[in-house]
């Protein structure tokens, strides 16, 4: 019996012309924040507490939400600025998880969608790292993250942090594009060690 060959990032290309997001200054107020004291569920069935990590550094990337194989996507998903591209991002990140944890960098993936709804997308993508969910807004809400809305539907704008001793040390806001999130963190990782 063969196994399952592990989608690659090239699985889930991107449209050209996706609009680009601005930098509207919504996270500039994050970096050195203290991480508060709040307790997530993982895709790993575990309870995370993001005021307690043991890693060097922890990169935390967030995201709006990842869609569902057969499901379409919220109308006009692609002409909003940093909407699209949850799944290439995922798949850097699963792709360079090695290279990161060389770097003494753990991975957490962050979103507001259901833990339920995660874990398909992490078994699907064979995802090695564990992905939060904040469905009730709780992390997102005592950090004020930047968020947006479609269809009615309150969801995150996509960032990533970097946390080191408790605090957020770097901040990559706005994220574009996604599917190079995971090397911009690496070369970051690696201008620190120089």
């Amino acid at each position: 019996m063969t196994e399952p060959q592990m989608p690659q990032q090239t699985d889930f290309p991107l449209p050209t012309d996706l609009p680009k997001p601005e930098d509207d200054g919504a996270a500039a107020h994050l970096l050195g924040l203290r991480m508060p004291k709040i307790l997530l569920c993982s895709t790993k069935d575990r309870i995370v507490d993001l005021s307690d990590l043991q890693a060097l550094r922890t990169v935390i990337y967030c995201y709006p939400m990842t869609g569902v194989p057969g499901k379409p996507l919220p109308e006009g998903w692609d002409l909003i600025p940093g909407a699209r591209g949850c799944t290439p991002q995922t798949c850097g990140f699963r792709d360079h998880y090695a290279e990161l944890q060389a770097h003494k960098a753990a991975v957490f993936g962050l979103s507001t969608q259901s833990n339920a709804y995660q874990r398909e997308m992490a078994t699907r993508l064979h995802l090695p790292f564990d992905v939060l969910s904040d469905v009730a807004f709780e992390f997102c809400d005592a950090l004020q993250l930047p968020t947006f809305e479609v269809e009615g539907v309150r969801l995150l704008k996509r960032l990533t942090m970097i946390v080191k001793e408790g605090r957020i040390e770097q901040v990559f806001y706005p994220v574009f594009p996604p599917n190079e999130s995971a090397e911009e963190v690496l070369r970051w990782l690696k201008s620190k060690e120089s």
